[in-house]
């Protein structure tokens, strides 16, 4: 398959709400309540932690349509390159505290 995931992948999106409404009502509510306008926390930096998170999940459609949020909600070019390596920091710090609990898991198992 050549194409694994695309933009065009976002038809499936009503499908997929309509084959677990309840779940996708609860999950809609909660995306617009963190990504609400009148926060104290302005859209623009809201949009740019969305991203942080998006790219240490590596969600494509949502890194796409937070980009899109963050460039509508005036985030230069700039900012968005600090939150890419900001999120890898912070992506590779987690790689390292779980090293320190392969570190203690190797300690129990070696005996």
């Amino acid at each position: 398959m050549s194409d694994y995931q695309s933009r065009g992948d976002k038809a499936y999106a009503k499908q997929l709400m309509q084959a677990a409404n309840k779940e996708a009502t609860a999950f809609l509510n909660l995306k617009a309540s963190a990504e609400r306008k009148d926060g104290a926390i302005p859209e623009k930096y809201r949009e740019l932690m969305s991203i942080a998170v998006a790219l240490s999940t590596q969600c494509s459609y949502c890194i796409d349509a937070h980009v899109e949020n963050a460039v509508k909600a005036g985030a230069t070019k700039e900012e968005l390159a600090e939150t890419v390596f900001i999120a890898s920091a912070l992506r590779a710090g987690a790689a390292v505290g779980h090293g320190l609990l392969a570190m203690k898991l190797f300690e129990e198992h070696a005996g």
